[in-house]
């Protein structure tokens, strides 16, 4: 991909920011090995072999009687008689983390939540429960759902400060005064609401913090079409019969939107970090859903487990920190001011 001269000189600036530079590449490695979640951690095997065939369990369901049994009922894995019909004429293969989110672990050495053991490498919570497993899949989860809420809420702050700041007048004013009233609506409440309606899920909640997030680029690109309309090429265009979606697409939109590429890591934070905060309080994703706010819920309920504190503390500590880092090296890298080269 050939890059302008500016892009370029934009990227050389973000890969001499060490710190943040640094903070991408972990980042996205993080979020790429939650992506194959089921493929860590997981109570069925990820490959099989019985009788001279191969199977898959993390991916195909197969009946006991597939291997050996005698009830026609789906393989439970975990069950120590279906492990020995395999391996009698066969091997499985595990995944590293041999817990789905979901598994209930039987055999624990004593009451749940149990500490860290080679078993359970950060323990298992109070429902007994696998913690690592449970981070791995609340970490997608969390961070689809940031970037996902990102990507909506800024495409819908874009195009509504767009047409405020390059229209004006009395549009501009009669939106002002919309997002001085949508701001002012109790989210919280409403959550409440429609947790007494629906049980609150993935999509519901993006709807619904998705209608009121949108608000934060509005002000950034209305600032930026206001002062960028005047510009003597905008004025050019106009006059040469230049239609105002083209002018505000090719002209006008490239100015605005480094202000807000410089934003959205700060989005994506506060995206997590609201999932977060309302898993802990109970109004975010469905019970029993794999939740780094769930984990701290339970790190408070369990203060005899310190070992959940620590986990959920380190855990959000460090991806929230990631992102601000980003969010840092990218600014200073689409700052024309600043040169590090």
């Amino acid at each position: 991909m050939n890059l302008s001269l500016i892009n370029r000189r934009r990227w050389r600036n973000f890969r001499a920011n060490k710190r943040g530079f640094w903070s991408m590449l972990l980042f996205m490695l993080i979020f790429l090995l939650s992506l194959p979640a089921e493929f860590i951690a997981n109570d069925k095997p990820l490959l099989a072999r019985y009788d001279n065939e191969f199977f898959m369990p993390v991916l195909f369901d197969y009946p006991e009687t597939t291997f050996g049994g005698e009830l026609d009922i789906l393989a439970d894995y975990s069950d120590p008689y279906t492990r020995e019909l395999i391996k009698a004429n066969g091997w499985l293969l595990w995944p590293l983390i041999p817990y789905h989110h979901s598994t209930t672990i039987r055999d624990l050495p004593g009451s749940a939540p149990t500490p860290p053991s080679k078993d359970n490498w950060l323990g298992t919570d109070d429902q007994a429960r696998d913690v690592a497993a449970r981070v791995l899949y609340g970490l997608r989860i969390s961070i689809l759902f940031g970037l996902t809420l990102t990507i909506v809420s800024s495409i819908i702050g874009i195009v509504a400060g767009a047409l405020q700041g390059y229209f004006g007048g009395t549009l501009d004013l009669l939106f002002q005064r919309f997002i001085e009233i949508w701001s002012g609506l109790p989210v919280l409440f409403l959550l409440l609401i429609l947790a007494s309606v629906i049980t609150p899920g993935f999509w519901s909640l993006l709807i619904l913090l998705a209608a009121f997030s949108w608000m934060e680029l509005v002000g950034v690109v209305r600032a930026e079409f206001l002062r960028a309309r005047n510009f003597d090429y905008v004025r050019a265009a106009r006059a040469l019969g230049v239609d105002d979606l083209t002018i505000i697409w090719r002209h006008v939109l490239p100015n605005a939107m480094v202000a807000t590429i410089t934003l959205m890591p700060f989005i994506l934070t506060g995206s997590i970090t609201v999932l977060t905060t309302l898993d802990f309080l109970g109004f975010g994703m469905p019970p029993g859903s794999p939740s780094l706010g769930e984990l701290l819920n339970q790190a408070k309920n369990n203060l005899q487990a310190p070992w959940l504190g620590f986990t959920a503390f380190i855990i959000l500590a460090l991806l929230l920190s990631l992102l601000v880092f980003i969010g840092e090296a990218v600014r200073d890298a689409l700052d024309p001011r600043k040169t590090f080269i």
